[in-house]
């Protein structure tokens, strides 16, 4: 049931047939269980509160229609703390899980407050769920519906953007301090931010109810799926998060920023067979997760002990609610989907063509506006980069991260794969009538090392995470050039430097979609950790110290930022073909050794010419549409170069040399100096060049 509420300010709405119903006289509190033999509603006065002040016994034979129990409560209001209780059959041998003694969050609970409290008689006591008020001034705010193909996503952490004393904010780590640093994501020219799992999770031992030893910092153990991450939020009023969630949503959209959610529907907190009862399994344990001998282990698809059962027509409605929910209410506009191969398998575990869940998300009228992107494999194997369902989703590309690390580490044999991922992967994209805006470029993550990191460690350096170093993965594709971690030798430093500037180059003139990565613009650092994931504290934060120490680099980031945004050349909606543009000898797209004949794309060199025809109109006077000319060098020698022909016929002006020191190493007008009239010059080792046709 949808009801809006006609004022020209405020949007008042419900769109949710379960959970806490607010209505003028009181709460409809709606649950589904299919195999309870009662349940209850109980309800606190305070967040401290260990025992609940009222408890209220639904009528199986007035409070039931089918599996859902609905009761309404008169005389209750927003701010009202709740649980779930349970009664019915507990046999776990089956996968039956009820516990009539166990507080349960509801499973579309908006808000949640207060924290763990110390376990009794083995019971969890989670926090407790708010009734919530969606009424807010949205001061007519919209989705900003930016084209997919136009964005530059700057993936980063609520918390991590301003916990550190460097942010110089009044909330740091909150929705509040995202909302100070506005003024620097603009300045970036990013267009979207991804945020890092916002989507209620554990943050205290949830047996003891104090701070674990590894606390869960980024966030990927949902806990419930419609409430916004009370730990976020500057205020500590029950509820609060929600109004502070919306107000740095509609100041993003006022600086012209879009905010996608990273989501885990793959997997709960829950855990296996030996973790905590918090609400799905106390509720219907068989319904919500895909189950294993019998029902009693867990199917674990996700690496976290547990699968969320999403192809089950119950939960795929939870989830699109939940999706929904938060596109109507939050204003979000797209969703980036944390192992999504998983959403691919059935309710046995199978990975199967066109799956529900999957094509649903991409026919979702309420969704239609809304960016859609997977995470296009999971823990179990699943890789499907390239292959994940239909036009509406773009994915992941883990292959151009890859490849790219490769060929600038200098690895033989990768111009080919540089080409094409530079092109937009039409091998991965082209084949299912995608084009190159279906590929999400990245070359690093919040999963891995940051940029920094990946051209100053050979190795992965966890210790700090308690594993013995065991955890993280193995395949960075980095290197140290010559010392481990930091150094003060100053020949490292300046290759460390032109590496980030080759890969930030690269991965902002490559067709399809780039993402940063909170930090790389100004080379934040995690010590070499390449998974902290547990690490709450200064590895993780960004060092707001960096971002004048490295000025210049993020005065040529930004640069290359605006250029993206300024030139259709690099950010083309169709795949490039090689064909003729009508211009004499020119292809849309041209591939040159460094001597400016054919490429031999199988050579171990690491020299590359491309030149990238303008799309129609043709060097555009006013900036638009100009042709772009690409110069690369990956070797660890200097390498002789000569323009071929084509590239001679063009008046060039350079944009960016990785080569050269700040200020010239980039030309934010495009006036910087001529390419040798020649045609021939020398480009150091590790290096590239970008010349753009003059006006």
């Amino acid at each position: 049931m949808l009801m809006v509420y006609p004022h020209p300010e405020l949007q008042f709405t419900h769109i949710l047939p379960y959970g806490a119903v607010l209505h003028e006289r009181g709460v409809q509190f709606v649950v589904f269980s299919r195999n309870a033999t009662a349940m209850r509603l109980l309800m606190y006065k305070s967040v401290d509160d260990t025992e609940p002040s009222e408890i209220i016994d639904f009528d199986r034979d007035t409070d039931r229609w089918g599996d859902i129990w609905s009761i309404f409560v008169p005389g209750v209001s927003a701010g009202q703390l709740y649980h779930f209780q349970a009664e019915g059959p507990y046999d776990p041998s089956r996968g039956m899980l009820f516990d009539g003694r166990a507080r349960l969050i509801d499973p579309y609970a908006k808000a949640l407050a207060g924290t763990f409290q110390p376990a009794l008689d083995g019971i969890v006591r989670p926090p407790k769920c708010v009734v919530v008020d969606d009424q807010f001034n949205w001061e007519g705010d919209r989705h900003l519906r930016r084209d997919l193909s136009e964005s530059i996503i700057y993936e980063m952490h609520v918390k991590g953007f301003t916990a550190s004393d460097t942010s110089g904010v009044k909330n740091p780590g909150t929705y509040a301090g995202v909302v100070e640093k506005i003024p620097y994501l603009k300045s970036l020219g990013v267009t979207a931010v991804e945020l890092m799992p916002v989507h209620e999770f554990p943050i205290m031992d949830m047996m003891t109810g104090e701070k674990p030893t590894r606390n869960n910092y980024w966030g990927y153990d949902s806990m419930a799926f419609f409430a916004p991450h009370r730990g976020y939020a500057a205020s500590k009023e029950p509820g609060g998060q929600v109004r502070e969630f919306k107000e740095m949503v509609k100041a993003l959209h006022q600086a012209g920023i879009e905010v996608i959610l990273d989501v885990v529907y793959n997997h709960t907190c829950e855990g296996n067979e030996m973790g905590p009862i918090l609400g799905f399994k106390g509720l219907e344990n068989q319904v919500y997760y895909m189950m294993a001998n019998g029902g009693s282990h867990y199917k674990n698809y996700s690496g976290c002990g547990n699968t969320v059962n999403g192809n089950h027509p119950i939960v795929r409605e939870m989830i699109f609610h939940s999706l929904r929910h938060w596109v109507h209410n939050y204003h979000i506009d797209g969703f980036r989907f944390d192992l999504a191969s998983i959403l691919s398998r059935d309710r046995n575990g199978n990975l199967v063509p066109n799956p529900p869940l999957v094509e649903a998300i991409a026919e979702d009228p309420l969704l239609a506006d809304t960016k859609i992107i997977a995470e296009a494999w999971d823990a179990a194997g699943a890789y499907q980069v390239g292959s994940f369902a239909n036009m509406r989703w773009a994915e992941w590309n883990g292959r151009y991260r890859d490849d790219l690390r490769s060929f600038w580490r200098g690895d033989p044999g990768k111009l080919g794969a540089l080409a094409t991922r530079l092109a937009g992967s039409s091998d991965l994209y082209q084949p299912g009538g995608r084009q190159p805006y279906h590929s999400i470029n990245f070359i690093t993550s919040h999963d891995g090392f940051p940029m920094n990191d990946m051209v100053s460690y050979n190795d992965k350096h966890n210790e700090a995470n308690g594993e013995n170093n065991r955890d993280g993965d193995n395949h960075n594709i980095s290197y140290n050039y010559g010392v481990e971690g930091p150094t003060r030798r100053r020949s490292i430093e300046k290759t460390r430097q032109r590496q980030i500037k080759n890969m930030m180059t690269t991965l902002l003139l490559s067709q399809g979609v780039p993402m940063i990565l909170m930090g790389d613009e100004c080379r934040r650092t995690q010590g070499g950790n390449n998974n902290a994931y547990c690490q709450d504290n200064e590895i993780s934060y960004m060092n707001w110290k960096l971002v004048e120490k490295n000025a210049d680099l993020r005065r040529f980031v930004k640069a290359l930022v605006a250029f993206r945004r300024d030139q259709p050349t690099v950010r083309q909606k169709h795949f490039l073909s090689g064909k003729p543009t009508g211009r004499r000898g020119l292809f849309d797209v041209n591939w040159y050794s460094a001597l400016g004949t054919a490429v031999t794309w199988d050579a171990a060199e690491g020299t590359l010419t491309c030149v990238l025809a303008a799309p129609e109109p043709f060097n555009d006077p006013h900036g638009v549409g100009r042709d772009v000319l690409l110069i690369m060098n990956a070797s660890a020698a200097p390498a002789q170069f000569i323009l071929p022909p084509v590239a001679k016929a063009t008046s060039w002006r350079m944009f960016v040399d990785t080569a050269a020191e700040p200020p010239a190493d980039v030309y934010p007008d495009l006036n910087g100096p001529r390419p040798p009239a020649s045609g021939k010059f020398v480009m150091p080792e590790r290096s590239m060049r970008v010349y753009v046709a003059a006006r």
